[in-house]
């Protein structure tokens, strides 16, 4: 506890600035129902009144409280996100270590794969496949996780092929130490430090991945709040002069600089290298 308190306190300010927001956004996303003077879904007023004592924010276009959709936006938009950036993460990462580990037909076979999912788009791959299976918060967890994974192979993959090839990794082999046990004991903790700054990064971009999805009306479905939909239901408010539909993308915009600056800290740390 002493050591992460005098690491956290050697920390940058921009560092402590993003761990400041982080905790900030976990603890308002974990305590919505309390946090929030309305229901999620619970119509209070009319339609797209101005901000004031009774609706702090104001309303949206049904009348619902802006103040509670952005907290309820917090917890469904954040927690489906780190819930598929962990799934992206075991798939990518387990693959990419049987490709270095197993190498020959395994890591080929593997590596094409990845090649071709990368080499369309993902946010139009994501589009067309979510129109097919239809647009359920599982399937589209699915559909982002395997497509968020082939990054992830890659770099599970580089890495790991530094790895296998040391000598501590051979003298484990010649032990009889099997693949699964040469994978957690030797592989994974060497190749930590990066994956856990790509996972960071990783999140940012599903994060936003997400909020594309539900901007274009194929992510997180109505009524359940979601910052992406609460931008496209509201834009309409900018012709008037009213900032209300961009309090959401602030929102996205503020948590995806917290967690770059928590990650460059961390890579900065990782690296060894001295301010």
């Amino acid at each position: 506890m002493n050591a992460t308190l005098k690491l956290l306190a050697s920390a940058p300010w921009s560092a402590k600035f993003g761990i400041f927001i982080i905790l900030g956004y976990a603890f308002v996303a974990i305590f919505a129902p309390v946090l929030t003077p309305y229901g999620e879904t619970e119509i209070v007023g009319a339609e797209f009144e101005l901000w004031g004592d009774g609706f702090i924010l104001g309303t949206d276009s049904l009348g619902r409280d802006m103040l509670t959709r952005l907290i309820y936006g917090a917890r469904n938009t954040i927690g489906i996100a780190f819930l598929t950036t962990i799934l992206a993460f075991l798939l990518g990462s387990v693959t990419g270590f049987l490709a270095a580990a197993i190498s020959g037909w395994v890591d080929q076979l593997l590596s094409r794969v990845v090649d071709v999912l990368m080499a369309i788009p993902a946010l139009i791959f994501g589009l067309l496949v979510l129109t097919i299976v239809g647009t359920s918060i599982t399937n589209m967890v699915l559909v982002i996780a395997v497509l968020e994974s082939t990054r992830v192979f890659r770099l599970a993959r580089a890495v790991a092929m530094g790895i296998v090839v040391m000598d501590y990794v051979e003298a484990a082999r010649l032990r009889g130490e099997g693949l699964w046990w040469i994978m957690s004991r030797e592989v994974l903790p060497n190749a930590l430090p990066p994956l856990v700054a790509e996972f960071g990064l990783r999140f940012c971009f599903v994060f936003l991945f997400i909020s594309a999805l539900s901007f274009l009306g194929l992510g997180i479905q109505p009524p359940t709040a979601d910052w992406g939909s609460m931008v496209r239901d509201n834009a309409t408010l900018i012709t008037f002069g009213d900032i209300t539909p961009l309090m959401p993308a602030a929102a996205i915009a503020l948590l995806t600089v917290a967690v770059n600056f928590v990650v460059d800290w961390f890579l900065h740390k990782a690296s060894g290298l001295k301010e």
